[in-house]
Parts: structure tokens; sequence; C-alpha cells
């Protein structure tokens, strides 16, 4: 237990430099190609902390541990609004651009629906991953054309105004080791912790998905809630917002339409019942909080942590 809870602290310890390097690189990058900080955190950012939730669910989904997979999914979803985003408006409010809420959160949430929709006959087969990587392809090439339409330096330099100038005179190769070197130690951190959580949790007898719902949906939002917590400290705060609303929609089209395509997924009928209609409850939950001055304020944030840790107790509380 001991050297399991150090390597758990070395994970910590990795993923916090991987967060850094990484908003580092995709903040620089952006400004260097006039690109909108909330794009570079949809995409850059959010689909190097989803790596781990990919690698988890490639290698559940060869061991047919599949109620662990969904349930690192899932779990890793309500995460990311009601822990990070919570956490991070702790440490500081968020603003949220009106035009975040209409496109990218209305696309996040009907990608949300339609994950529901497709579990309901109680597995995700090959087809389902077809169409999930298919509205992938097609959510990049809608980010493209957003993209060109506000790609323009003078946006980009108010919007990344606190950028220090050295990371923006640094050479492109310095900036890619950063963004590179961030998703690989995001990756490494993620991998130690949730090893050393799974072998405790798996030592005290509880279940596999309850363990994918919470030790290994949280180990591996690890990386979405470093990267987010930093973007915050570092007053990028639609890299933070955007790394949350990407990750949940590569969590959805990326991770399970990828795994399905290679070997279809059962799902449980409380996964049904319960943790679907939780995510989308979290989902839903954001809006107002987010509508209202467009603005997450810390008491806002507490609120998503409270709901986030009383669906954890929910959780857990029949174990002990």
């Amino acid at each position: 237990m001991l050297w399991q809870s150090l390597i758990f602290l070395v994970g910590i310890v990795v993923l916090y430099f991987g967060a850094e390097w990484l908003i580092k690189g995709a903040a620089s990058i952006a400004l260097k190609y006039g690109i909108r900080p909330l794009v570079v955190g949809i995409t850059v950012v959010a689909l190097g902390t989803s790596m781990p939730e990919f690698v988890i669910n490639f290698f559940a989904a060869i061991q047919d541990e599949d109620s662990l997979a969904l349930g690192n999914i899932i779990g890793s979803n309500i995460c990311n609004i009601g822990l990070i985003l919570g956490t991070s408006a702790l440490v500081m409010p968020l603003t949220i651009s009106p035009t975040s809420l209409k496109k990218e959160y209305s696309i996040m949430m009907f990608v949300m629906v339609v994950f529901y929709v497709i579990a309901l006959d109680g597995v995700i087969d090959k087809f389902d991953g077809f169409l999930l990587v298919g509205g992938l392809a097609a959510f990049l090439v809608f980010l493209v054309l957003d993209a060109r339409r506000h790609a323009r330096r003078s946006s980009a330099l108010q919007e990344v105004a606190d950028v220090e100038s050295e990371d923006v005179k640094a050479p492109t190769w310095k900036k890619a080791t950063h963004l590179i070197g961030g998703m690989i130690a995001l990756a490494v951190g993620a991998r130690l912790m949730v090893l050393a959580a799974v072998n405790i949790a798996t030592s005290m007898g509880i279940d596999p998905v309850v363990i994918g719902l919470t030790v290994v949906a949280i180990g591996t939002s690890l990386p979405e809630l470093a990267a987010s917590v930093v973007g915050a400290m570092r007053n990028e705060m639609d890299i933070s917002f955007g790394n949350v609303l990407g990750s949940n929609l590569l969590n959805v089209l990326f991770v399970v339409g990828l795994v399905a395509l290679i070997q279809p997924l059962s799902v449980e009928a409380v996964a049904l019942q319960i943790h679907f209609p939780v995510m989308i409850g979290f989902g839903l939950l954001l809006l107002p909080l987010a509508w209202t001055g467009y603005r997450i304020t810390r008491i806002e944030g507490g609120v998503l942590l409270a709901a986030f840790i009383g669906y954890l107790l929910y959780l857990v509380v029949p174990y002990f």
C-alpha cells in the first residue's frame, strides 16, 4: 500500500509539469498563428488530455472489461464538468464566451445525448463506432472552418495576453517540444496514478464499474484537471473551458468511437438507468451557471464541485 501511494504521488508531480508545458506550448502557438485559444483548448489540449482515457479504454476493451471502459468515459465526462470546472472556478472565476455556449457547448450536449441513445440497446457496436468517428471528422471540419473565420492576430493577442513574451518569441521547435512533452508527461502521470489507485481500490473489493466511474475516471481526468487549473492560474480562461468541452467531445467521438470499431462494448442496465442520466444532468446544470453573466463564479464552481462530491459519495458509501 505504501509503494502504491508513492507511485500515486509521483504521478501527481509528473501531471503538474505536463499540464504546465502543455498550456505554455498551446497558448504560445495560438498567439503565433492567430488561433482562438478556445479552439486550441478544444483540439490540441483536449486531445492530449484525452489520451489516458483512450489508453485505459483500449486495454479494458481488449481484456473484456467493458463496464470499466464505459464507466471511465461516463465518469470522466462527469468529472470534467463537476470536478474540473468547479475546481478551476474556485481557483479563478471563469469568463465564458457567449459564442462558445451557443456553438461548442451545444455540440457537446448533442454528442452526449447521442452517446446515450446509441447505448440504449445495450451495446455500442462497430456501426455505432463508425457513426461516432464520422461525427469526429465532421466536428474537426467545423473547427477548421470556424477557426478560419475567426483567426485574426489582433484578437488572439488580446485573448492570450498573459503568455509571457519569452514564450511568444521562442522558436517553433521549442513550443512544439513543450506541447508534445506536456502530452507525454500527462499520459505518463495519469498512467502511474491510475495503476496505483486501481490496485488500492481492487484490494478493497470495490466493483469494477464503480472503479471505472470513480478511481479510473478521476485518475484519467487528472490531466484535464491539471491543464484547466493551470490554465485558470495563467488567466487562459478559454483554454480551461475549451479543454473541458473538447475532452467530453473527444471522450465520446474519439475514444468510444475508435474502441467500438476495434471491439463492441456492452452496456450495463445500471449505467443506462443512473449514470448516463447523471452525465446528461451535469451537462444541463452547466448551462444556467455559465449563462448568468457569462461567468462561472467561485460560488457556482462550488455548486458544481458539491454536486460532484455528492455523486461520488453515492457511488462509494455502500462499500464502507
